[in-house]
């Protein structure tokens, strides 16, 4: 009765569409979020270690480990047995990240910081979310199900920052628009004696409800959403990933993986048409709210 109330109130308040894509609680989350996916070494010493529905990345080092996204606490199980499916400790995890401050990929943050004792590092517009719980994002703040328990920062990130451990760097690039502090990570990997370059996109996505003209709670989305396209456009990519499987279709691309190695994931125009189809859905949102009657 709990999730129908929630839903109705929802509806009420004009959103009945964010629903459709987003959990009224954490149990409601899409079918594949939970579901169990191989673990895999991607290239060099990046592996993923996610579901099939939301994807989480381990970095490893002989002075530790880096994870990106905790998710929700129904995935924590499954990332730590991905990550000792793999032969690494899930104890040597030492740095956290996410690629943003929505439930459905940092709600279990605190458990792996309680875990683990890693470092929660997250960028700076996104950090009063993670440590509020949800509560000061802009569109969900006030939705039940996208809360989660509040998790302090250790490091507060800006864009172009360095995480490093190890011989591992990352750089944390702000693409904000589908959170403030939305974060696109960067990295060089070494396989078979090439380097390559690394993306994993926090999101380019326009959700359904987020109002693009006239938003108080954020207004300068459209120009974040702007600035987040041209940054993405701007970044070298050999390995394209993302904050969600279906952005880099891994369903698709894994099985390739056993005959073809690395060059499975090697997808530059793939991440171009990515990004061009994303830009080209949000300016046609942004055209069509502008002509929408004022609200």
């Amino acid at each position: 009765m709990k999730k129908n109330w929630l839903s109705f109130c929802i509806i009420r308040a004009g959103i009945f569409v964010a629903v459709i894509s987003f959990p009224v609680t954490l149990k409601a989350q899409a079918n594949d979020w939970t579901e169990s996916f191989p673990p895999f070494k991607i290239a060099g010493n990046l592996y993923y270690v996610g579901s099939k529905g939301l994807a989480n990345y381990l970095i490893t080092t002989p002075q530790g480990h880096i994870l990106i996204n905790s998710d929700l606490e129904d995935n924590v199980p499954l990332i730590r047995a991905s990550v000792e499916k793999l032969g690494f400790k899930f104890s040597d995890i030492k740095i956290l990240l996410i690629s943003h401050a929505h439930w459905d990929h940092n709600a279990a943050s605190d458990t792996i910081k309680k875990q683990t004792g890693a470092k929660y590092m997250v960028m700076d517009a996104d950090v009063s979310v993670v440590e509020s719980g949800g509560k000061t994002d802009f569109q969900y703040g006030n939705v039940p199900g996208s809360l989660y328990t509040p998790t302090r920062v250790d490091r507060v990130l800006h864009d172009g920052d360095e995480v490093t451990l190890g011989d591992a760097v990352l750089v944390a690039h702000l693409t904000p628009g589908h959170t403030k502090g939305c974060t696109t990570w960067t990295m060089r990997v070494q396989e078979g004696g090439k380097t390559y370059n690394v993306a994993i996109i926090g999101s380019p996505n326009v959700n359904p409800g987020y109002r693009l003209v006239n938003n108080s709670a954020y207004p300068q989305i459209a120009a974040d959403y702007k600035k987040m396209f041209r940054v993405l456009k701007s970044l070298p990519c050999d390995i394209f990933l993302g904050a969600h499987g279906n952005y880099f279709d891994l369903e698709t691309k894994y099985p390739r993986l056993k005959d073809a190695g690395v060059a499975a994931f090697i997808d530059p125009e793939g991440y171009k048409k990515y990004v061009a189809e994303k830009e080209a859905a949000f300016k046609a949102e942004l055209e069509k709210q502008k002509k929408a009657p004022p609200r």
